[in-house]
């Protein structure tokens, strides 16, 4: 198989081999199992941010004097996710992608069940969500890791924009159905919002053993990469852990940016990330190969997709708390019903993107990723200057017909430009690269 791998990093197999590896029915195996990981954790993800109010009620906390456990609850899925994935790239290059991603399904799962069967209030047991949410956090990295290059190599060249572009609908759809999912879900039981991840966790441990095949390049046997992996694992993890304590007050200041250890923390973060491309470049097997940047289309496609990442997750941010804090009261709605229709009235952006999903990927397959992802891009950027021309009590049909643009604007963008960066990379480095 490693002498078909050509030099842009495709690796194009000969009929017997396809039949034997990424035959009709395997890649669509393939692609089954990576939407669900996709939908598992994106609702998640936006399923905890719209419940947070049910589950401090439940467990019997005011989030106004337990900010902490607010942050860490809504922001620590995240932080472990972010610090492990570029470590579980490389061992999965390694050791296998199939292997780590099985294992990422259970792991999830794991920590939904002990999510849902919470013990604990007060103190306690706002500690045991948040450790929970961690072992959650642990296994959405592993399967974060592995669904793109996964989707890589069970899809030809030809297809790959196509099968990109069906994941990132159900990454985009699973944020959508996670809002309107803990809007309901959270009026009966906030313990529902997590169990609800379960089927999601069960299903795609069991097919994935099942079903999936380990058809990757592997890496070279090597060992670990261990300053490397301890410098990144501490730099991200500090800085990060900054930026959180930052939002928290101190004193009598609204925000803890003059907060000593918050300063002192961030500034270590950052010594130990601009470290990290030293040690790499020292080590003789390093967690990441810094000549992969050497690559315009990955070095490109890497930074538009991290700005693209800050700008929708800012957005979503931000919107969420717009309809739910000030629009939908001013519009007759309790506060008790907000999650449920800021999730409803949000929706143009995921038929957008659902809309726009797949037809890029097949353009881009057809005619090259490039300028449909860049026309994707200015298409969001226009959307946001609309959104940013509305006021408070904004007229919704301008609002819904903006969001709806943004969505095309999206799903034009996703997968050409995933399909840019996993082109672009050898087949034995696939766990790497992804969007940021």
């Amino acid at each position: 198989m490693s002498n078909n791998v050509s030099k842009g990093g495709t690796s194009p197999l000969n009929p017997s081999e396809d039949k034997k590896g990424r035959g009709l029915e395997y890649k669509w195996v393939a692609l089954f199992n990576v939407i669900i990981a996709s939908l598992m954790g994106m609702i998640n993800g936006s399923i905890t941010l719209i419940s947070l109010p049910a589950i401090f009620n439940g467990i019997h906390i005011d989030p106004l004097t337990s900010f902490q456990y607010l942050l860490w609850i809504l922001m620590g899925y995240g932080l472990v996710t972010a610090t492990l994935l570029l470590s579980f790239g490389r061992l999965s290059d390694i050791h296998g992608r199939v292997k780590l991603f099985k294992l990422g399904f259970l792991i999830f799962t794991i920590g939904s069940i002990l999510l849902y069967l919470t013990p604990s209030t007060g103190d306690v047991g706002a500690i045991e969500i948040i450790l929970f949410r961690i072992i959650q956090a642990v296994g959405s990295a592993l399967t974060m890791a592995n669904s793109s290059a996964i989707l890589t190599d069970a899809f030809p060249v030809s297809e790959r924009g196509k099968a990109l572009g069906i994941n990132m609908v159900a990454l985009m759809s699973g944020q959508f159905i996670g809002l309107l999912l803990g809007g309901i879900l959270a009026v009966f039981n906030w313990r529902y919002v997590f169990l609800v991840s379960v089927p999601f966790g069960i299903l795609g441990t069991l097919w994935s053993t099942f079903k999936l095949k380990e058809i990757s390049l592997r890496a070279p046997k090597t060992k670990l990469d261990i300053w490397g992996n301890v410098i990144f694992v501490t730099g991200i993890t500090t800085l990060l852990l900054g930026v959180t304590y930052g939002l928290m007050p101190y004193g009598s200041d609204a925000m803890g940016w003059n907060n000593p250890w918050v300063i002192v923390a961030m500034v270590t973060g950052f010594i130990l990330l601009a470290l990290f491309p030293v040690v790499e470049s020292k080590v003789e097997n390093p967690m990441f190969r810094l000549d992969l940047f050497k690559i315009k289309m990955f070095t490109y496609a890497n930074l538009a997709g991290f700005l693209s990442s800050l700008s929708r997750g800012g957005m979503m941010f931000m919107l969420i708390l717009l309809l739910q804090g000030i629009w939908l009261p001013l519009h007759g709605y309790s506060y008790e019903s907000t999650p449920f229709w800021a999730g409803v009235y949000m929706l143009p952006l995921t038929i957008g993107v659902i809309i726009m999903g797949p037809i890029s990927g097949i353009l881009s397959d057809k005619y090259g990723p490039r300028w449909i992802a860049t026309l994707g891009m200015v298409m969001n950027t226009i959307g946001f200057l609309i959104l940013a021309s509305l006021s408070y009590n904004f007229n919704y049909l301008e609002f819904a017909l903006a969001l709806f643009f943004m969505g095309l604007g999206s799903g034009m963008f996703g997968s050409p430009n995933s399909a840019s960066i996993m082109n672009s990379v050898p087949p034995q480095e696939r766990g790497l690269p992804r969007e940021c």
